[in-house]
């Protein structure tokens, strides 16, 4: 149990001394927030029932000896078992929509939210996307923010994670009122695209096709600090070099799309050794205004014209 020192009588004085002491630890951030500073925020604001975005207009405020206790209890927690803010809440945000989380998904951090705030625009008119594909969802959260953001479009939620598609169900339930999701998100169980025909699919491709899949090569993950390694292997390890799976999303994605339809995958750091695979292609790297890179685009000509060079590099698997 925490020492929960008398001395910290306001909300200012847990958050400052919550941050000293993971400055102190030395944690690693990443999982929603980048500074000891607004993860202490987070995780006071969570235990006194505050929202994040709030806690600034309490600072002032008096903690009783419980919630103190309560506090710096979970203070600890984040320092000595270096769990992630994320899973000691179970609730994150991204793109604007907060997020149920359990140690069976990725925490959602992915880029991708400034692309889906545009609708996919200046690549795709997002008034003529019909149908979205999420592939390796984990726990949905970028499917459901284009179904948020695409009022008109059908988004399918592919991940092989019974556990992670359960939260992905969490997910959409949550949102599914305020935003019409139980009838135009459909979540399936499917190895990559092995399981989107027996599920019914329907003979029309997809407009979109975005995936963040497991990108971590071998000697990446080992190197992982702790915090990662609360995280599924599964969302997280892709064999050596960290393209196994990306590999075949290449090879078999343009049997998915529509003729002018696009595909778009998070790469992070794998991004130099895919380049350096295949230097021959073409890949469109996006720029994001608010940060992020290993972002890549291609569309479904590109993909049917250098599909033999794909195939190739997953035979070499």
């Amino acid at each position: 149990m925490s020492t929960a020192p008398t001395e910290l009588i306001t909300i200012r004085d847990l958050i400052r001394w919550g941050a000293s002491r993971f400055n102190a630890a030395e944690l690693c951030f990443g999982h929603g927030t980048d500074n000891a500073f607004d993860e202490a925020a987070w995780l006071v604001a969570h235990t006194l029932h505050l929202a994040p975005h709030d806690i600034a207009d309490w600072h002032g405020c008096r903690v009783t000896s419980d919630e103190r206790i309560a506090v710096c209890s979970l203070l600890d927690r984040r320092i000595d078992e270096r769990i992630p803010s994320a899973y000691l809440t179970g609730r994150t945000w991204f793109a604007g929509l907060e997020m149920l989380v359990d140690r069976n998904v990725l925490i959602p951090r992915s880029p991708l939210a400034e692309l889906i705030h545009q609708g996919f625009a200046p690549w795709i008119d997002p008034e003529r996307i019909g149908r979205v594909l999420d592939l390796g969802c984990g726990s949905g959260c970028i499917g459901i923010a284009i179904a948020a953001q695409l009022p008109d479009a059908d988004v399918d939620l592919a991940d092989i994670s019974p556990a992670a598609l359960n939260v992905a169900k969490r997910n959409r339930a949550l949102h599914g009122a305020s935003h019409d999701l139980e009838d135009r998100v459909r979540i399936i169980e499917s190895d990559l695209f092995a399981g989107l025909t027996e599920a019914g699919t329907g003979t029309d491709g997809y407009d979109v096709i975005v995936s963040n899949p497991p990108y971590v090569g071998a000697a990446e993950l080992e190197a992982l600090p702790a915090e990662y390694r609360h995280e599924p292997t599964l969302a997280l390890a892709a064999g050596e070099t960290g393209l196994d799976l990306v590999l075949r999303i290449l090879r078999d994605a343009p049997d998915y799309l529509n003729d002018d339809g696009i595909l778009i995958v998070e790469v992070g750091s794998s991004a130099e050794t895919l380049h350096r695979l295949l230097p021959a292609v073409p890949f469109t790297w996006l720029e994001l205004a608010r940060g992020g890179d290993g972002i890549f685009l291609l569309d479904r000509a590109q993909l049917v014209e250098l599909h033999p060079l794909f195939s190739e590099a997953v035979a070499t698997l």
